[in-house]
């Protein structure tokens, strides 16, 4: 049996907003959101930007605390949390590979 890793990841909206969510597969994540087809509601109304930061996760419980955790901090939490990351995956336009 294969485990999956779990990925928290924070996504800068158009608008400067920050989104923070879980899953098992980045590339497949963000093209839901890019494309308002299975995605977040949210992103109906603030358009993804940029990748700016990704945390592995061994399990699905361990990461939806962390998510929690992120998301109640204030935004001038994130921004310090986004900046010493030191992850700025560019992927609009979408070609080519994520590396992540």
């Amino acid at each position: 049996m294969t485990t999956k890793n779990w990925l928290v990841y924070i996504i800068r909206t158009s608008d400067g907003q920050l989104y923070t969510g879980i899953t098992t597969d980045i590339q497949r994540r963000w093209q839901e959101h890019s494309s308002g087809k299975g995605g977040a509601r949210y992103f109906r109304a603030h358009k993804p930007e940029s990748l700016c930061l990704t945390e592995q996760y061994p399990d699905r419980s361990s990461a939806s605390k962390r998510e929690s955790e992120i998301k109640k901090m204030a935004k001038s939490a994130k921004e310090t949390l986004v900046a010493h990351h030191q992850l700025s995956v560019e992927l609009l336009p979408l070609t080519g590979p994520i590396l992540v």
